[in-house]
């Protein structure tokens, strides 16, 4: 079976790495200046320290952005093989295309709304959506490399 690649779909997956990337710099001007206001010395923890241990000396909102970063660095590693995926085998139809967007613009919503407002029960909602996208995306992977192996 011939392969037709898909890289319209590679689009999403760069805007989530993009997205990723500015919540890093968005984590570390919060916690750099929370430092700052709070008058830690980072030279001054101790070998070994941990961010856990920060977090308890800054106050909640200090940390949404570094916790969300942490979250991008989770589920969406399944994402991005996913999309992989699909763009290989040429699957980048109107569906797997508007899933994959879908996907990216609800974890841009999460992102904004934990490093933000962060209410657990929206913020959980969010999340499940994003994952039931995330699964239909993986049945649509799975189902055309099952086929192209076939």
């Amino acid at each position: 079976m011939p392969v037709h690649l898909a890289p319209s779909l590679l689009v999403p997956a760069a805007a989530l790495v993009v997205w990723s990337l500015a919540m890093l710099v968005w984590l570390l001007i919060v916690r750099f200046s929370a430092f700052k206001v709070a008058g830690i010395d980072l030279r001054k923890v101790p070998r070994g320290g941990r961010g856990q241990e920060l977090d308890r000396m800054l106050p909640p909102q200090a940390n949404w952005p570094a916790h969300n970063y942490a979250h991008l660095m989770e589920q969406p590693t399944l994402f991005y093989p996913t999309i992989l995926i699909l763009a290989l085998l040429g699957q980048g139809s109107a569906l797997n295309l508007g899933l994959a967007w879908a996907y990216v613009l609800l974890r841009i919503v999460h992102s904004i709304w934990q490093a933000r407002v962060n209410i657990v029960a929206i913020r959980a909602g969010l999340f499940l959506l994003s994952s039931l996208v995330l699964m239909l995306l993986a049945i649509n992977a799975l189902i055309a490399a099952l086929a192209a192996a076939l």
